[in-house]
């Protein structure tokens, strides 16, 4: 097994599904931010947010009258990435448009 390889199991096992939840359970009682514990563990904040929101998720899912079943939270889960990734891609847009608007903008890219 490569090095490489050791690390990202070692990475995998460290972040168990119970270390992940503490974590989050840390920040929600405000022990710590995101930020804080992205820096302290080495992780990103993109991570630990996402571990946030699948947190919250799953939390108010248990505490429905009637939970969803796992197809139904992925469907959910599909649909709420794709908004995101719509977003995402109108900011690219936006963007776009300001920097040919600007041409100013790429000369200082440029620089």
């Amino acid at each position: 097994m490569s090095n490489e390889q050791t690390t990202n199991d070692e990475t995998l096992k460290r972040w168990a599904a119970k270390r992940r939840v503490a974590l989050v359970l840390e920040i929600l009682r405000g022990e710590t931010t995101a930020d804080e514990a992205a820096r302290r563990h080495g992780l990103t904040v993109a991570e630990i947010e996402q571990w946030n929101e699948r947190f919250l998720g799953g939390a108010e899912n248990a505490l429905r009258s009637r939970p969803l079943d796992d197809e139904a939270l992925k469907d959910q889960e599909i649909t709420r990435l794709q908004r995101k990734v719509g977003d995402l891609v109108m900011d690219i847009d936006i963007l776009k448009e300001a920097r040919k608007a600007n041409p100013s903008m790429r000369q200082m890219r440029d620089e």
